[in-house]
Order: C-alpha cells, then sequence, then structure tokens
C-alpha cells in the first residue's frame, strides 16, 4: 500500500456566506500522487487533540504553504500590522503536530508558511516584514513577474552548506528557487540547523537536528516547479522514500490488535 501523507489545511472563507472551510491547495494534493508517490490525507484545522489520533496513521507530513501567517502569540511576537491574515485555528493544529510527528520519528517536510511553523513549533521566532528590514531582499514576489510564471520564476539564489541533503541532489552549492513569503526565520530554533541562505542571510533551508527520521524545510516553494526543476523533484522523491520506508514499518493500531 502507498504511504499515506498528512496536508495540513488553512481555515478559509469561501461562497457567498463565507463560510468556513478547511482547505489546501491543488498542488500539495498533485505532488503527493506524483514524485513522492503517495495517498494524500487532508488534515482540517481540528486544534492539538488531532495529533495524537490521526499520526498513528499516517506515514509522512507535509506542512503547506499560506497566505496567512504565523500567530505572533506563539513566538512571543509583536503584534501583526492591521490587516494581516492569521490563522489560529491551523496554528493551534500543526505545531503540536509538529512536535509529536518529530518525536515520534514520522518523516516531516515544511513548506513556506510550514518552514516557519517548523521553527516556532521547536521554539524559535519569526521576522513579520522581511521586506521591511534594513539591508533585506523583498521575498514576497519572484523577480519575474508575469502572471503564467508567477509560482515558478526564480526570484534569487540559495547558498547550500557542501555536504548537505540538498547540496547532494543539487550537485551543487548554489540553486536558484522561486519566493513567494513576507515572514522568515529571526531566531532559529535550537533544534534546527540551518543548510540553505539567500543573499541577504534569510535561512532558506533546515534540518532537525536531532530527528530520527527525515524531518527538513524549505522557504521556497517546490511543488510549484518539480515538473521541470530537478532539485524540486529530487527534494520531494527524496521526502516519498522516506514515507515509504516508514510505511513499511507501520503497523495500524486496529492491524495489532
Amino acid at each position: 500500500m502507498k504511504p499515506l501523507i498528512g496536508i495540513s489545511c488553512c481555515v478559509k472563507a469561501f461562497g457567498v456566506f463565507a463560510t468556513p472551510n478547511h482547505a489546501a491547495s491543488d498542488s500539495y494534493v498533485r505532488v503527493v500522487l506524483g514524485p513522492v508517490g503517495g495517498i494524500p490525507v487532508l488534515l482540517p484545522a481540528a486544534g492539538e487533540a488531532l495529533a495524537p489520533q490521526i499520526l498513528p496513521r499516517l506515514d509522512g507530513l507535509i506542512l503547506t504553504g499560506s497566505r496567512s501567517n504565523v500567530c505572533p502569540d506563539f513566538y512571543e511576537g509583536p503584534p501583526h500590522a492591521e490587516g494581516t491574515p492569521e490563522d489560529i485555528a491551523r496554528d493551534s493544529t500543526t505545531l503540536p503536530l509538529i512536535r509529536a510527528a518529530i518525536a515520534a520519528g514520522v518523516p516531516v517536510l515544511a513548506i513556506c508558511r510550514g518552514f516557519q511553523e517548523l521553527n516556532v513549533a521547536l521554539g524559535g521566532s519569526l521576522d513579520q516584514r522581511i521586506q521591511d528590514l534594513s539591508g533585506r531582499m523583498d521575498h514576497s514576489t519572484p523577480s519575474d513577474q508575469k502572471l503564467p510564471r508567477i509560482r515558478t520564476g526564480k526570484a534569487h539564489q540559495v547558498r547550500l552548506t557542501p555536504g548537505t541533503l540538498l547540496a547532494g541532489i543539487a550537485g551543487a552549492t548554489e540553486i536558484p528557487v522561486n519566493s513567494l513569503h513576507n515572514q522568515g526565520i529571526a531566531r532559529l530554533a535550537p533544534r534546527l540547523v540551518a543548510e540553505g541562505w539567500a543573499p541577504d542571510g534569510t535561512i532558506e533551508a533546515v534540518r532537525v537536528r536531532d530527528a530520527t527520521g527525515f524531518a527538513y524545510g524549505v522557504q521556497w516553494h517546490p511543488e510549484y516547479d518539480w515538473e521541470k526543476d530537478a532539485v524540486s523533484r529530487g527534494l520531494l522523491e527524496q521526502f516519498g522514500r522516506a514515507t515509504a520506508a516508514w510505511a513499511a514499518r507501520r503497523v495500524l493500531p486496529q492491524a495489532a490488535e
């Protein structure tokens, strides 16, 4: 059986009545069905009680990107600027789920907002608007802003530590990436090791130092360009192999009874 891959959802308003819905972008579903090689399972933003109930049934966890920002209450940061989208229901779900997944050894891939959640979940903090900081780049849009390429256009280079996962996949210590974020890592969580940086010093790739399983995060979006970008595809395939290995040794509670 293919591995079951949890995909974190946001709470978003849909329809004329702005009804709250739990949603994840189709790009994550397609990437799980594609290079990851698993079965996508959408995880509702249902609060901290979800983690112990769902985690024993998952073989991997993808923490998705989103327009919303991680609420600063979770890292003792200043309030967001007025109008900044937040998703407390998602934060309350993903932060304990991240900690539980890493503790259990379940493979984790954190992307964009998920990358920021990973840092906060493990004790780090965030800068809320990198573009407002002295000496920093605007990471919120790619340099090529033509609409057909808004998600796949390469915005800047990322410098990689030699000998690391991504450097091995790339066969290089510098790669071009897309960029669609305002927040970024300020204080790196003690359990995270930075392995990639933008030209302005923004941390772009991390791994969990003491994780027993695959636990990696990137600030860019490999799910957008994996069909043409070999590094994006390679990262997703590495995650997929980790989830397949986990699935091969996982025993569902009902099967053990």
